[in-house]
């Protein structure tokens, strides 16, 4: 099947819990700079609803440096640092100014296995990708990614690849690590493909 990335109405629906469940199944490529294809099948995402979300770095409507690419179009990277050492990529959806993200949590590695594995040093390839800063390690992922047009097949983009899971395939739960987002924290925005080994907590 020849590569089709995504288009930016993919991106720019405003419902991104469908967005985001629509992107399980996905597949996530971030070239080499010699062309070299590495990959992975998005198998588990989080949505993150903006300004009236309690988990999302835009609640309440906080602009800065940091969030400003949220508030973009929708189709572009957002890449931050947490903890002081794991990045997290999130795909921006909604028209501009609506800003509301999906966090890639997790990928079944497809393309380019080897440079992962040198890039990650694990014992067993199920913990190459099994969640959000493994994924961006084992991909290449760091800041410099952020803003990154999705769309246009360069550094980073998202491509169908014929695999559509049906409802009974895909599970739902609380997101993971914002216990500070209250309410919220246990509204069912996160979205996994069932019994894959990729998926770090069911």
């Amino acid at each position: 099947m020849k590569s089709q990335i995504l288009k930016r109405g993919f991106y720019t629906r405003t419902d991104t819990l469908r967005v985001a469940r629509e992107l399980l199944g996905k597949r996530l490529v971030v070239p080499t700079p010699d062309g070299t294809r590495v990959s992975g099948l998005v198998v588990e995402v989080e949505a993150y609803l903006g300004e009236e979300d309690k988990g999302a770095h835009s609640y309440g409507g906080r602009r800065t440096r940091r969030t400003e690419t949220m508030y973009g179009v929708g189709g572009r990277a957002y890449v931050f640092f947490v903890y002081g050492m794991h990045h997290q990529f999130n795909v921006v959806t909604g028209p501009a100014e609506l800003p509301h993200v999906a966090l890639v949590r997790a990928v079944e590695p497809s393309e380019g296995i080897e440079l992962m594995r040198g890039r990650r040093s694990v014992s067993k390839d199920r913990e190459l990708t099994s969640g959000p800063g493994k994924l961006c390690r084992a991909l290449g992922i760091d800041l410099t990614f952020d803003g990154a047009d999705l769309t246009t097949g360069e550094r980073v983009w998202l491509e169908e690849t014929g695999v559509n899971f049906g409802p009974d395939e895909i599970a739902s739960g609380p997101r993971i690590g914002i216990d500070y987002a209250a309410e919220d924290a246990l509204k069912p925005w996160r979205f996994w493909v069932k019994g894959n080994e990729y998926v770090n907590k069911k």
